[in-house]
Formats: structure tokens, C-alpha cells, sequence
């Protein structure tokens, strides 16, 4: 008999696995997509105050190995990814690490390729999955975010099909396949790729989850297209160039503001994004994956275009049920941009918000540490909106 995934199938608590706040927030986002203890204690192993992140790959690459030897698919899948995820663009070995990953998890969750479609958009094609339960109760069409490949989250969807859900979880433009395979940038205009899934597959009405990222781009496209009825952004992701700003040093943010991305001081802001990447491995992995995501070839190209992700002009289009969550201790977003998101939200037909804490392990981005609380949260609102419109039928 298959397995049924519950939100009981993700670990509670974000441990300190490495000393380095970024490397530690990912190696805890792929613990808690595999809920792999023994992955656990291997990555605390490498942690070296002196590591690189070509050390780090060739590390990850040798486990993913060792994994496969004993035929352990998804830790196997976790390690690839990993690796993947640290190696510049340039490298010749990073589509094979990224086939690598995506075919272990796949066969590992039990993903067939009639569950796979390569859908068109523009000149190129996007990569989706749709998984049905028998007698589904609604669509949810879930959205990516800056750096993740959709098949990560494989766990969270098979959570939400096996809760009644059929589930359509796709990379769009900027994202996984479409970046990775057919170079295509991200766009802000997140309704048009939206409309191409909704479309190839006859959907009439889905609710939207975005992830990360992914939570600014399912508001613009719930405020274009009218087959959403329904928001959930995991979280929150108000303003990118904000998020963006939350990570430089605090003596640096106000060179970086939003009134001086301008052309005439394009040269200055290369050259203090420069200098920002000589200083800090995180830093120069997040512009290098900014510009690969955005297509653009500076620092200061990819600034610019993270102005174009703010929800604050096309909220007040919202029409949905929109419901929101927060990390209150999430390094990306900062702790007053959930009340910024909730502001403009000014026309939603109902409003739901949440801030997670850290006495409940989900204090941080996209609740890691408490994943399943952030898919009970989920699951509970859709049931609660469920029963409002049956209620109201009755009343009609």
C-alpha cells in the first residue's frame, strides 16, 4: 500500500549545523526536505571555519556518491542538489549534478514521467508536475521562488495531494528547468506564466501557494488572473530590493538605496558590489545567482530589476482570499514587512495572517524548522474557507 505523507513527515527544530548563517540556513532547508537524521550529523561533520564553498561541493559531491553506493535515493538526491547548488554556472558538471538530483528524488517519491509535462511558454517550455488524489476537493498551484528547483518540495506537495488536493507545481521563467535548461529570465509579469499552466491543463479555479520569492509573485498574478480564487503566500515576500538590502551590513544599506539605482551611478554600485562579493562568500553567490536569474551581466542590472518585485502597487487589484505568513525571525524578510503586505492588501474579499515564533520552531523562512506547522496553518484556513462557502450556500 503507498505510503500517505502527512505533515508529521517533517522534522521540528532548526539546529546549528554550520557556523556560517547562510551555509546553516541551507543545509537545515535540505534536512527538513528529507527528514534524513543521519544527513544531519554528516553535514555537521564538515563544518571548518576555514571552508570554501569548492570544499563544500567536493564534500556534498563525495556523500551523494557514498549515498548512491548503498542505494539511498533521496539522501543521495539532497547531496547532488547541494553540491549543485554551490557550483558557479560556469561549471561543466552542474546540469549533471542537477539530472542527478531530479531523477533520485523523483524515483524515490515514486514521480513518473506521465506525472511530468514540459508545457510551452514563449519560444521555450516550463516544467511541471500535477499530482491527483481520487475525488479531489480543489487545485493548488504552487510557485516557486529565487533559488529553488520545484523538485525540492516534492514532500510538501505529496502532503497536500494526500490531504484531498490535486496539486500542479511547476519552475516557471528564472526557476529550475526553465533557467537551467532553456535559459529563460525571470519576469515580474508572473500572471503570464501562470495563465500558460492554467491553460494547458484546463484548470478553471485554483488557489496559488508561492514560495519564498514565490509569495511577491502569486500576489501579481492573483491580481491578473481571475481563475485564482485563492492566496497564500509562504511566506511574504513583499519588496525584493528590500529583502535584497536585509542582507548587506548596516553602514552599507543607505549607498544601496532605492533612489540611487539609477544609470549615472551604475559604475559606483558595481564597484561596491564588488567589493561586498570579495568580502562575503554569500554575497557573491547571491548577485551571481541574481544576475543568472535575472539575465543581466552586473551587480547593478540585478538590483534594478528586483524593483520590479513589489507588491505594493498591485495589491490593492487583490481580490481573493489571501492568507500570509511570517517568519519573526526570517533573515530575508524583515519583521515590518508583514505589516507593509497587510496595508496594501486593501480590496482582498478575506485577510488571514500569521507570524510564526521561535518557541514554535517556525520563526524562520518559509517555517523552516516547523515545516508541517506551516502546512497544518495552510490546510486548516483552506478547510475553514471551505466550510464558509458551504455555510453560505445554505443561507442562499
Amino acid at each position: 500500500m503507498p505510503k500517505k505523507w502527512t505533515v508529521s513527515d517533517f522534522p521540528v527544530g532548526l539546529y546549528q549545523v554550520n557556523h556560517d548563517q547562510s551555509v546553516n540556513f541551507q543545509m537545515n532547508r535540505f534536512f527538513n526536505w528529507s527528514n534524513d537524521r543521519e544527513m544531519l550529523q554528516q553535514m555537521k561533520r564538515l563544518d571548518n571555519p576555514k571552508q570554501t564553498y569548492p570544499e563544500l561541493v567536493t564534500a556534498f559531491e563525495s556523500l551523494g556518491k557514498t549515498a548512491l553506493k548503498k542505494d539511498e535515493k533521496l539522501r543521495a538526491a539532497m547531496y547532488f542538489r547541494l553540491a549543485e547548488f554551490y557550483l558557479p554556472s560556469t561549471d561543466s558538471g552542474k546540469i549533471n549534478l542537477r539530472h542527478q538530483f531530479i531523477s533520485l528524488s523523483n524515483a524515490y517519491y515514486g514521480i513518473t514521467e506521465k506525472q511530468h509535462f514540459l508545457i510551452p511558454y514563449e519560444n521555450v517550455h516550463m516544467s511541471a508536475y500535477r499530482i491527483t488524489p481520487s475525488n479531489p476537493q480543489a487545485t493548488l498551484l504552487f510557485l516557486n521562488g529565487f533559488d529553488g528547483d520545484i523538485e525540492e518540495v516534492t514532500r510538501l506537495m505529496l502532503v497536500l495531494r494526500d490531504a484531498g488536493y490535486d496539486v500542479i507545481y511547476f519552475d516557471g521563467p528564472g526557476q529550475g528547468y526553465c533557467l537551467e535548461e532553456e535559459y529563460l529570465p525571470m519576469t515580474h509579469q508572473w500572471e503570464k506564466p501562470v495563465k500558460a499552466v492554467l491553460d494547458y491543463f484546463h484548470v478553471d479555479t485554483a488557489t496559488a501557494i508561492g514560495m519564498s520569492l514565490g509569495g511577491n509573485l502569486a500576489l501579481r498574478a492573483a491580481a491578473f488572473e481571475p481563475r485564482i480564487n485563492r492566496v497564500i503566500c509562504y511566506d511574504i515576500f513583499p519588496d525584493f530590493f528590500d529583502c535584497l538590502m536585509n542582507q548587506l551590513p548596516p553602514e552599507l544599506k543607505k549607498k544601496f538605496s532605492r533612489s540611487l539605482v539609477t544609470e549615472e551611478n551604475k559604475n559606483q554600485i558595481n564597484g561596491m558590489a564588488d567589493q561586498l562579493m570579495a568580502k562575503s562568500l554569500m554575497l557573491q553567490w547571491a548577485f551571481q545567482q541574481g544576475m543568472k536569474v535575472m539575465g543581466v551581466e552586473t551587480p547593478f542590472d540585478f538590483i534594478q530589476k528586483t524593483l520590479n518585485y513589489t507588491t505594493d502597487k498591485i495589491s490593492p487589484l487583490v481580490k481573493q482570499d489571501v492568507l500570509l505568513l511570517a517568519g519573526a525571525n526570517d533573515h530575508y524578510v524583515a519583521n515590518d514587512q508583514l505589516p507593509r503586505q497587510i496595508s496594501t492588501l486593501t480590496q482582498v474579499h478575506s485577510l488571514t495572517a500569521r507570524r510564526f515564533t521561535a518557541k514554535e520552531f517556525a520563526s524562520n523562512h518559509c517555517q523552516l524548522g516547523n515545516v508541517g506547522l506551516a502546512l497544518t496553518t495552510m490546510l486548516n484556513w483552506l478547510d475553514q474557507l471551505g466550510q464558509e462557502e458551504v455555510d453560505l450556500s445554505k443561507m442562499n
